[in-house]
């Protein structure tokens, strides 16, 4: 969330900042409505003074000796209530004035960091480094990833029609072992860097929802719980960012790192093409996710090292890769900064996203409430939230099999998966 006061004290270098998204954000009516919720405060306040100003000259006049029947008394008494009911009536206004305030700035994404690519699309990401071109394939008749799988036996996607709907998998076999290897590979090398293991509720409030960012703006990608204020979680970050709602924390306790390992469930609505086959873009998919909660001056350098974690991952596994810094038209809802880490894929002649760093600043800790205080000063700040995935495990599923598939359509399983899967081969 913005920062109300910032936007009315800086409203056109605001304005300036948030149109470089794109998207058509007007600040006016917020800014409206800011103004007649200070008016209404400022005339609540002048009236709550005449209040207490009345209720003083009444009880130095009943000292002095005055009747509660003295035509003087009745008149402050009924100037008293008078404004009594005014106060009664402003409070309601104040109240909408507030709600609508509020419901504005949920709609309003975050503020590109200065360092954020100028950019319209996707096509203005800058790539800021490649890593492991010596690893690229040369083999010229490697199977899409979805195919050499169903060939293995160890993904089903036409059974999986049967007990959910498509853009769903089975994994079987060596498939659900593969996966399994992923996850505690990942998790490992996270925890071994420093990260705590949570492992939160799958089921999550819009209160969560909306404190990481995804409420309002993404209710039509995600799955509710038609009976329950529930919701099934489309990433690990939703239920971390409110593992501290509402929270003061010590300046001691930061910087606070956690990944966790979760099913993610996203609607995934107008994708098409290539993407609606095999393991990039699933109705359900496994993730391993990275959370820091840090001090606002090190969230930039935080940044830089939560990529480089994400990295480590993919330069373990040998898989090749590049780095892009996204621009500003192309920036997620909640991030300030973000770097996508897109994976090489052998049959589509190019990379794809596989995990996504990103700091959102004081935005999530803004809209979650998460602030804390340090030692020997007074008063509280917002910390600053960064989030990465771990990755996200089909699509590096998806890399393995394509990437390290041998002319026998065998693959050859990464050096560090092999203790944890106990074989060298599919």
């Amino acid at each position: 969330m913005l920062d109300l006061k910032l936007i009315r004290d800086n409203l056109d270098p605001v304005q300036a900042t948030l149109n470089l998204r794109g998207g058509g954000y007007d600040l006016q009516p917020i800014v409206a409505l800011s103004q007649q919720q200070r008016q209404l405060e400022q005339e609540r306040s002048l009236l709550q003074a005449r209040s207490n100003d009345i209720g003083k000259q009444v009880g130095q006049q009943m000292k002095s000796g005055a009747k509660p029947d003295d035509l003087a008394v009745i008149a402050l008494k009924d100037e008293g209530n008078q404004i009594k009911a005014q106060l009664a009536d402003l409070e309601p206004r104040e109240k909408e004035l507030k709600a609508q305030i509020e419901a504005i700035l949920l709609t309003l994404p975050n503020l590109p960091d200065a360092s954020t690519p100028v950019g319209k699309s996707e096509d203005e990401n800058v790539e800021v480094r490649r890593w492991g071109d010596e690893f690229i394939p040369q083999n010229p008749d490697i199977l899409p990833h979805d195919e050499i799988g169903v060939k293995l036996g160890i993904l089903n996607f036409e059974r999986s029609v049967k007990i959910a709907q498509s853009r769903f998998v089975t994994l079987i076999g060596a498939g659900a072992a593969l996966e399994r290897s992923l996850i505690q590979f990942m998790l490992d090398q996270h925890i071994q860097a420093g990260f705590v293991e949570v492992l939160p509720p799958i089921l999550i409030n819009s209160a969560s929802l909306t404190a990481s960012g995804q409420l309002p703006k993404f209710a039509e990608e995600s799955f509710k719980c038609d009976r329950d204020d529930l919701w099934l979680t489309p990433t690990a970050e939703v239920p971390i960012t409110s593992l501290y709602r509402d929270d003061i924390l010590s300046d001691a306790d930061l910087p606070i790192y956690h990944c966790a390992f979760t099913p993610c469930f996203r609607r995934e609505a107008g994708s098409y093409g290539r993407d609606t086959r095999g393991l990039i873009r699933l109705h359900q998919f496994n993730k391993v996710e990275m959370f820091k909660f840090v001090r606002p001056e090190r969230s930039m350098d935080e940044l830089e090292s939560l990529t480089q974690q994400a990295e480590s991952i993919l330069q373990a596994l040998k898989l090749p890769y590049r780095v892009i810094a996204l621009c500003t038209g192309d920036l997620g809802f909640s991030a300030a900064k973000t770097y996508d880490l897109e994976v090489w894929l052998p049959t589509q002649g190019k990379y794809r996203e596989i995990s996504s760093c990103s700091n959102c600043g004081d935005f999530q800790a803004r809209r979650a409430n998460i602030r804390f205080k340090e030692a020997g000063k007074k008063g509280t700040q917002f910390l600053h939230t960064l989030n990465g995935s771990g990755l996200a495990i089909g699509r590096t599923m998806a890399a393995i099999l394509e990437n390290y598939q041998q002319p026998d359509d065998t693959i050859q399983i990464p050096d560090v998966l092999q203790p944890y899967l106990g074989r060298e081969t599919l």
